[in-house]
């Protein structure tokens, strides 16, 4: 009996720890969105985050959504030249990175580079001790640290995505113009005409959704992080993790409201 009851005790801990998990993640985002409409506004803090998410992010967003629309591009056209269509690469092109590619590898980006740095900044303030200065100091934890970088990421994904969602697009065309052929004038119209507003408006949405996912779990992370060096590697570690995923599992579920039939 104990070999049966055993595992199934096994899994019925672990099915209370994610649910307690999930829980209280969402306990935190209800208060950092709490915090971000309510007044003292830390407009530093904000412009600081604002600059780190943001303009600090551009550089790996580029380079990746350029060789991402080169390689998406050549993919494409291998693929559509053995039913002779290759014509239809300019349309996949926009569309995959618009709709899918751009959202997902910048939301992922950012969650590597943005919610590792918070999440490590925040676990370090916890283990010395800084955030309960600011406690004595009679400044909300949520307030200073966790509002205005959840509200700077909310505002500045959705850019970080468009300008990906670009140079994603600039990327294909290239390598369809210089290498695979393509009249660039017919390239740009056959782009330009297949995109619909509905494609660019989830991905702009898509990339709020995203950096807000990315800045909570940073957050969250750090401010339940352990003591210790170990503790702030842990938080950075399951920080990205979870974002990740997170990142992913939202990802679908917009899919199918925006474009499910």
């Amino acid at each position: 009996m104990n070999l049966i009851l055993a595992p199934l005790n096994a899994i019925g801990r672990s099915m209370i720890a994610l649910f307690t998990s999930f829980g209280e993640v969402l306990l935190f985002v209800w208060g950092a969105l709490s915090h971000i409409f309510r007044p003292p506004f830390y407009g530093r803090e904000f412009l600081s985050a604002l600059f780190n998410i943001g303009w600090l992010s551009l550089p790996v967003v580029g380079m990746t959504a350029i060789f991402t629309g080169g390689a998406l591009a050549l993919q494409i056209y291998d693929g559509s030249s053995r039913f002779s269509v290759e014509s239809v690469v300019p349309q996949i092109v926009a569309i995959g990175m618009v709709r899918e590619l751009g959202p997902v590898l910048v939301g992922l980006m950012v969650a590597a580079r943005v919610t590792s740095s918070i999440a490590a900044e925040i676990a370090t303030m916890k283990v010395t001790e800084q955030i309960d200065a600011l406690v004595t100091l009679s400044t909300h934890p949520m307030k200073y640290l966790v509002a205005p970088r959840v509200m700077a990421a909310i505002l500045v994904v959705p850019a970080l995505v468009g300008i990906g969602d670009i140079i994603g697009i600039y990327g294909g065309f290239l390598v369809s113009t210089e290498t695979l052929g393509f009249n660039p004038a017919t390239y740009i119209r056959n782009t330009v005409d297949f995109l619909q507003i509905n494609d660019v408006v989830s991905s702009l949405v898509k990339g709020a959704v995203f950096g807000g996912i990315a800045a909570v779990m940073g957050c969250y992370a750090g401010m339940h992080s352990g003591r210790g060096a170990q503790g702030v590697g842990r938080a950075t570690k399951s920080s990205v993790q979870a974002a990740a995923v997170m990142i992913l599992a939202a990802n679908f579920i917009l899919t199918s409201l925006f474009f499910a039939s």
